[in-house]
Order: structure tokens, then sequence, then C-alpha cells
């Protein structure tokens, strides 16, 4: 569903924070899988990189909109700029758990003295140009704890999955979950 390649990260993972996506259905996707593959097709340009950034590898992916070495961008497969953001792949571990916890590692052990801050992961980086974000955004920060949770517990999407006014929601647009 939607653009070529799937677009930016967040598009998944900003819909899918309190919306459970395992069991959500309606004529167009599954949605489970949809979540599931958008975010390996990421991974997989990350991957095949081809525009040959350095960097990129199966275990250092992840493109969505974030702070960039030339401002601010909706990174994604087709508009690829070099720069990855580590909320994407983190943010992902509910969706793509083992893939996500290799790209934690990575960025903490391998990159962690250039990527680790105060308040967790720089916004984003840029291997190929030297660069690393100097930010700390909530809006990126936010997202992996909450889908760290939802991976380990479930517990956000059960909590707003049982709410009746989502149920019923979800039930009017169409929805089986």
């Amino acid at each position: 569903l939607g653009t070529s390649f799937g677009g930016p990260l967040f598009f998944e993972q900003y819909t899918f924070l309190g919306i459970d996506p395992r069991n959500l259905s309606d004529n167009y996707a599954n949605y489970s899988t949809q979540v599931v593959n958008h975010t390996l097709i990421n991974r997989m340009h990350c991957i095949q990189n081809p525009n040959n950034y350095v960097g990129y590898n199966s275990s250092c992916w992840g493109l969505t909109a974030s702070d960039g070495n030339e401002g601010y961008s909706a990174h994604s497969p087709t508009n690829d700029r070099g720069v990855i953001t580590p909320t994407a792949a983190l943010s992902s571990m509910a969706f793509t758990p083992d893939e996500s916890m290799e790209a934690l590692e990575h960025f903490y052990y391998i990159l962690g003295d250039k990527l680790w801050g105060e308040y967790g992961f720089y916004d984003a980086f840029n291997i190929n140009e030297g660069w690393v974000a100097s930010s700390f955004l909530a809006i990126d920060q936010g997202p992996i704890l909450l889908m760290i949770e939802n991976h380990r517990s479930g517990l956000l999407w059960d909590l707003f999955m049982s709410c009746p006014e989502v149920q019923t929601g979800l039930t009017n647009l169409g929805f089986s979950f």
C-alpha cells in the first residue's frame, strides 16, 4: 500500500503505536503483513545500497523523516540521502525484532561513542559525510520506547485496543481485528 518502496518508516510506526496491526485487516490489506514488509523493504534497500553510501549494511539501516546533513527530510528508499535514523530501525522492534535488535547492537556497540548522547541516540547520522545530528527529537525518541514495549509485552496495543471507542471506530471503518 502507499508509495513505491513504502516511503519513510514513520508511516507504519506512528500509525501503529496504539493500533495493534497483528490481527488488523480490511478490504485493502492485512496490516501485520504490511508493517513487516514495509520495514523489510526499507532494510533491504540499505543492504543493497544502490547509492553506495558508506556504512549501510544489514546492521546499519533505517530511513525515515529526520534531521539530515542537508536539513530535515522524509528519508526513504526513494529519497535516500545517505542519512540513517536510529528510530527507523528501533521503532520497528515490534515488527522485525531480530533485525531491529541487530541494528540496536550496531548503533550502540559499534557506533555508540559517536551516536549515543545524554538522552539516548542522536536523531540521525550520515557516515558518508562524517555528520551526526546534535539533536534529540522527542517525536523520534518516544516511538522507540513505545514500540520496544509493544514488542516486549503488547502493553500499549492492548490498552488502546481495549477502548470501546477505538473498537467502534475500527468496526465502523470496516476493519477486522
